[in-house]
């Protein structure tokens, strides 16, 4: 990172570093922070903390006592090598985009090869907050779902729409797991809900030929949804997609429907 790394962070960019890294579901794993930490030769001064705080705390320490930002750095290069995710390649494009999201105030992103890389910094906090309420006001007025409206937020259109669309993307199957009960994700997800000739959740009767065609419509939607954001070969190509505020207002309204869709349906024992 050249010279770069002499610089130090600041408190809040150390805290959304911790949450990004740290993050309950699509985080590192409490072993997995104290092995890195270990590894680098960063104190671990509060090992019975909630992971992100652990994680924070331990970063401060650090560049307080080294008064540079390498060891940071470093964490955050090893954290992100994707060959520590070969038998789990679903957990390293999200956590990937969580990360991206912390670092672009800071100039920096992680690349698909795991390489930490200086990128034009993002746009400041009241550009970015003004993009997230032009948003908000747009799919106010189309009528979009209460739980789509709340990922228009200033920290995920700070750099482009993309992780405004991810995260709303994300809800449809939190959703779906609470509505079931199941922990599965994705295609695996829909397949066990939606799917079959007497599926978990209904979206209609299912009565006639008709329901039955658009029950299993509904399921593929989903998993076209969940594949175009979620699947590790899409984010590849998706998280530097300079999405347009049009496209995202599409998008989110297509989750939109899917989440009043989800709320009408009939939950079978």
């Amino acid at each position: 990172m050249g010279s770069t790394s002499e610089h130090r962070f600041t408190d809040s960019q150390l805290q959304a570093m911790a949450e990004a890294l740290a993050h309950t579901s699509d985080g590192l794993k409490g072993t997995e922070i104290a092995y890195l930490l270990s590894s680098i030769g960063i104190e671990d001064p509060a090992p019975d903390m909630t992971k992100w705080k652990r994680l924070f705390n331990a970063f401060v320490t650090r560049q307080n006592h080294s008064q540079n930002r390498r060891a940071i750095l470093e964490f955050i290069r090893r954290a992100m090598r994707p060959e520590r995710y070969a038998k789990e390649p679903e957990r390293f494009e999200p956590m990937r985009a969580n990360v991206n999201r912390a670092l672009a105030f800071c100039g920096l992103a992680v690349e698909a090869s795991g390489k930490l890389a200086n990128v034009t910094a993002a746009a400041t906090l009241g550009e970015a907050a003004r993009r997230a309420q032009e948003l908000r006001t747009d799919l106010t007025s189309r009528g979009v779902h209460a739980d789509v409206l709340r990922f228009c937020r200033a920290e995920l259109v700070a750099d482009d729409y993309f992780h405004a669309v991810l995260e709303a993307s994300k809800s449809i199957f939190d959703k779906l797991r609470a509505q079931t009960g199941f922990t599965e994700d994705g295609a695996p997800l829909v397949d066990k809900a939606l799917a079959g000739d007497s599926p978990k959740v209904a979206i209609n009767p299912l009565a006639t030929e008709s329901h039955r065609s658009e029950q299993k419509g509904f399921a593929n939607l989903l998993k076209g949804t969940f594949g175009m954001f979620r699947n590790p070969t899409a984010h590849e190509a998706r998280l530097h997609w300079a999405m347009t505020k049009e496209d995202a207002e599409d998008l989110l309204s297509l989750a939109s429907m899917i989440h009043r869709r989800l709320d009408a349906s009939s939950v079978r024992a």
